[in-house]
């Protein structure tokens, strides 16, 4: 939970498995990640992102496994006193969330193709 009363603003962001990648039909995802490594770097960005902005709480949650389309991949919530830092401050988490945090997605396709990629 995020919200506290000290905090007016409270901003999620969920990521989920879309149906199309470029112009290939995707049918799944499978997320791997060497999990060490990766909570180490969440914590990481979670540190920086309060660094930044006047954060009460936040979380930031990657889900691993096989998703069907539609299911959420990726949760960031943060509450801050105002929106305008709240918004600010759960954009860079999750931008910062995909270029850091070693995780790799297998893209599974309708012809049958997968493909690894980093998240």
């Amino acid at each position: 939970m995020v919200r506290r009363s000290d905090c007016g603003a409270v901003v999620v962001f969920l990521g989920t498995v879309r149906d199309l990648t470029g112009d290939q039909v995707t049918v799944a995802l499978d997320y791997e990640a060497y999990g060490p490594m990766a909570e180490k770097k969440l914590l990481e960005i979670e540190a920086d992102t309060r660094r930044r902005w006047p954060v009460g709480e936040m979380a930031v949650v990657h889900r691993l496994g096989h998703l069907e389309v539609g299911e959420i991949s990726v949760a960031v919530a943060v509450s801050c006193a105002h929106r305008a830092d709240a918004f600010e401050a759960c954009h860079y988490a999750i931008d910062r969330t995909k270029e850091l945090v070693p995780i790799w997605k297998k893209e599974n396709w309708a012809d049958g193709k997968t493909e690894w990629v980093h998240t």
